[in-house]
């Protein structure tokens, strides 16, 4: 099977729970794992590849929190799984580490490499932004969710 990790699947529900909030929406670790239905420690060990990769930012201490770490719009679906899995890469023969005799002049390269050139650019082109606004239904329950946990102490809303 040719797929994502379920950590790259929750990496993405993390960074759409930002997304569909207002912009510049700080929020807590417990929040996110809350409403997305995550345990508190996935999405802390989750945070750190997607601040190292710019996605995230955090803040300690005192009112602090996650928040995206620049506009959900250019924030791509292929960004999330490069920084939770490195880049996209179909065949090991693409990846740049192992060789093979026939690469110059093998057909089943040449559609492996273009299969994933077509896969990048289709996730490249998937914008949280979009993602956020995909759904009236979606942005609505998810709003009042976040509305509603603004109640819960380990919900705090920064």
């Amino acid at each position: 099977m040719i797929g994502i990790s379920r950590q790259t699947d929750y990496a993405a529900r993390l960074v759409l729970h930002l997304a569909a909030l207002p912009t510049g929406s700080q929020v807590s670790i417990a929040e996110i794992s809350t409403l997305r239905l995550l345990p508190v420690a996935l999405v802390r060990r989750l945070a750190g590849p997607l601040v190292k990769a710019g996605i995230l930012r955090t803040s300690r201490g005192t009112g602090g929190g996650i928040r995206l770490g620049r506009d959900a719009a250019l924030i791509s679906l292929l960004d999330v799984i490069t920084a939770i899995e490195g880049p996209v890469v179909l065949n090991q023969c693409l990846d740049g580490k192992h060789v093979c005799p026939f690469t110059n002049a093998c057909p089943i390269q040449d559609a492996w490499a273009a299969a994933t050139r077509a896969l990048e650019t289709h996730l490249a082109a998937v914008r949280f932004d979009a993602l956020a606004r995909a759904s009236d239904t979606h942005l609505s329950a998810h709003l009042s969710r976040h509305a509603a946990c603004k109640a819960v102490p380990a919900c705090t809303v920064t």
